[in-house]
């Protein structure tokens, strides 16, 4: 690594490597892509949430002019299914449906138009079925068996006991938590609601799929996780690996959505059935309507605390509505759900994980998955157990924060626990012990997240023309992971970060990579980035030794120049290149996939005003503290803390996914409310450095931390504003007025 004292790119701010191509158009989407020759694809969906299909009749769409193939379930073998994890999502229904908006039917044909005529002529004979949409009603003695043959499926992380609508049971935690609510003097019990929610990320999900013409599918798709994908299409459609390929485009949004296969096995279907290239573009109120959302969770606790605050026994039992599939999750379950434990030392602790199959929207990943909604219950509860114990609630949060030596709420022991630093920090930021006016509250949260492992790879080439490129094997999602890389890269370069370019290699480069998530990106990439640009600077000097005849241990890198330190002569590197005719190439593959031995904490803290007459919530004031390690990109890592926050305003305060009897009523964003500009409150920003952290530069993640505490500091502000405690997000108007109202009452 480049001696710290000079620092040429990294912890200097850096525009987006992307950003020029975006802001002015010239970036390319999957939907602006043209073949020639391709088709439409288009998709009949299920009006039922649960019925048999008796018939289709598909006569009339295909004699419709301009329709190149038609298809149904009964055109696919049998039980073609797809999934990350669990492989129990229907490509086509085949037999049953099992949420509105299941795809039954597809079309291909030269323009949507035409697809959407095919589509109104198909007719589809349905005997309706009992549905079930509430998730403590499916796990029910005697409630509808929705997957029958579910101990069959494919991935199950483990085997059940017997059938049932609860697909997935994960438990974390340490201790005895029968013994620690033994010998707690209070238990309390508290039950949190938290709804659906959608990424809203602007692109929806779209794909390209190509038959070439040697046999080998093409796919162009807004997926994150390129070879996971490859292997998940491959297994349904039941081709290799390798005759498979996935070509890198730009994603306009994820926020943990694309990960998934999706449409893309149909796509491929639908070009083998017509022997052209199948385009798919869901509209916006496909999105909405039969994507995979966060899931709902009811969050059932109790807690064991002594009179003095302490919290001696923690117990969640979270029941995660997965709709109607499971296959969205790339582990099958949600392993964000282990934070219920949060950012404390509680001795003994017991997190359950249900996942539970409904007749709604199958939901899949966001941002954190399961710890938004894990850490919102617990974060509720500690406040909760502090005002029925009259206590401040930040003095029970100092009382059992984790500090150095201990383990976690999980057994876990992590280095350089800064909890209390990161609370403070925030706490002053926000003016915590300023006055406040009438009806103004504030409210803190707090959680922690270790950055994940991964496996991926890179390449760094120098060229005779004095360029400099870095190949990668990621699919940048929008996080910045481009910029990172150039920024490692150059570092190790003693370049100016926009002196390296990135390419993007196809899934044809490399053997594989784990792709975006789980904060896992900026982790390896900095060692893949920083470790390929030392192999290729090595490689420079050997050569420049043998073709200047300077002495290989005199020789150092200073930008563009070559040094020889002995004589302080200096020599172009482009010149050594061009001399000796061939580019030089670094490398470096890295798979780091154990757990983290650090962790980075997040403390927000919300400040509200609140109109006692209409129960309306004024946000004013998010201050956001960060144990980050070292910081690569103060612009990117801004950028990220800016948009998870602006996330979890929107949990907390306005976001739902509203179904009735499984249908969802909020199917645009006229009706489904995001936060805008004028919705986000003045937001003050703190970053604590240190050099503890993980890889060359000691850094740890920063893409879901930020939006996980902030719903939970919201609810504790308000009810420091007014009283009322809001157990079920979002915030609304509505619900403060009626728990004013019942209060006065």
């Amino acid at each position: 690594m480049t001696s710290p004292t000079v620092i040429h790119s990294v912890g200097l701010p850096a525009p987006r490597a992307d950003a020029i191509g975006k802001v002015t158009g010239g970036a390319t989407y999957t939907a602006d892509l043209r073949l020639p020759g391709t088709v439409w694809g288009k998709v009949l969906r299920s009006p039922y949430p649960h019925a048999r299909i008796a018939g289709i009749d598909t006569s009339a769409a295909r004699q419709v002019p301009g329709v190149h193939a038609v298809l149904t379930g009964d055109d696919l073998p049998p039980n073609t299914r797809f999934g990350r994890r669990i492989v129990d999502v229907p490509v086509l229904a085949q037999g049953i449906v099992r949420f509105i908006g299941e795809p039954v039917a597809a079309v291909a044909a030269d323009d949507e138009d035409i697809a959407q005529r095919a589509l109104d002529l198909i007719e589809v004979e349905y005997e309706e079925l009992p549905a079930i949409f509430d998730a403590l009603e499916a796990i029910e003695p005697g409630a509808t068996l929705l997957h029958p043959d579910v101990m069959n499926y494919t991935g199950l992380p483990a085997p059940l006991e017997r059938p049932s609508n609860v697909v997935t049971r994960t438990v974390w935690g340490t201790g005895d938590v029968d013994q620690g609510f033994r010998q707690a003097e209070w238990t309390f019990d508290y039950t949190f609601t938290i709804p659906t929610v959608h990424q809203a990320y602007i692109e929806p999900h779209s794909c390209l799929v190509r038959i070439d013409e040697a046999g080998r599918v093409q796919v162009w798709a807004s997926n994150k996780a390129p070879y996971n994908l490859r292997q998940q299409v491959a297994a349904c459609i039941g081709l290799p690996l390798e005759r498979i390929r996935i070509n890198p485009v730009t994603i306009g949004g994820d926020f943990g959505g694309k990960g998934s296969p999706m449409f893309i096995p149909l796509a491929y279907f639908l070009a083998k059935a017509t022997a052209r290239t199948v385009r798919i573009v869901l509209a916006y109120a496909e999105e909405l309507t039969s994507a995979n959302p966060r899931h709902p969770c009811v969050a059932q606790v109790r807690v064991g605390a002594n009179r003095d605050g302490t919290i001696v026994a923690y117990q969640a039992r979270l029941v995660f509505n997965s709709g109607a599939y499971a296959g969205f999750k790339p582990a099958g379950f949600l392993p964000g759900a282990q934070h219920g434990g949060g950012a404390y030392h509680v001795p003994h602790c017991k997190v359950e994980a249900l996942g539970v199959y409904t007749n709604r929207v199958p939901c899949g990943h966001m941002r954190g998955p399961g710890e938004p909604q894990s850490i919102f219950a617990f974060e509720s509860a500690v406040d909760r157990v502090a005002r029925d114990l009259g206590l401040p609630p930040l003095e029970v949060r100092r009382k059992n924060l984790l500090r150095d030596g201990e383990t976690n709420s999980l057994g876990h022991r992590y280095q350089d626990i800064r909890a209390e630093d990161t609370l403070n920090a925030a706490l002053e930021a926000a003016g915590w012990d300023a006055p406040k006016g009438k009806n103004v509250g504030r409210g803190v949260a707090i959680c922690e997240r270790a950055p994940g492992g991964g496996e991926t790879h890179a390449n760094v080439t120098l060229h005779a023309d004095g360029s400099v490129v870095l190949h990668t094997s990621i699919f940048e999602q929008g996080s910045g992971s481009y910029t990172t890389l150039q920024q490692v890269a150059a570092e190790e370069l003693g370049l100016p970060h926009d002196a390296v370019r990135v390419e993007v290699w196809d899934t044809d480069a490399v053997p594989f990579d784990t792709g975006v998530g789980g904060s896992r990106v900026t982790r390896v990439a900095t060692q893949a980035g920083a470790g390929a640009a030392q192999q290729a600077r090595d490689l420079l000097l050997q050569r420049a030794a043998q073709t200047l005849g300077w002495p290989r241990e005199q020789l150092t890198l200073a930008g563009t120049r070559i040094r020889r330190n002995d004589t302080g002569e200096t020599h172009s590197w482009a010149d050594v290149i061009a001399k000796t005719g061939s580019p030089v190439v670094g490398g470096a593959s890295i798979k780091d996939m154990g757990p983290a031995p650090v962790t980075g904490f997040t403390a927000q803290v919300a400040e509200v005003e609140v109109d006692p007459e209409t129960g309306a919530v004024k946000l004013r004031r998010i201050a956001s503290a960060h144990d980050v390690g070292r910081v690569v990109n103060p612009m990117g890592i801004r950028g990220q803390i800016y948009g998870g926050i602006a996330q979890g305003v929107g949990y907390g305060m306005m976001e739902e996914l509203r179904m009735d009897d499984g249908r969802v009523t909020t199917a645009s964003f006229a009706d489904y409310k995001i936060p805008t500009m004028a919705d986000m409150p003045e937001v003050r920003i703190v970053l604590l450095e240190s050099e503890s952290g993980v890889g060359p530069y000691h850094v740890k993640g920063i893409g879901e931390n930020p939006n996980a505490p902030t719903a939970a500091a919201i609810a504790n502000a308000v009810e420091d504003a007014v009283g009322v405690r809001i157990d079920d997000l979002p915030i609304t108007a509505e619900k403060v007025y009626r728990a004013l109202r019942a209060k006065r009452q």
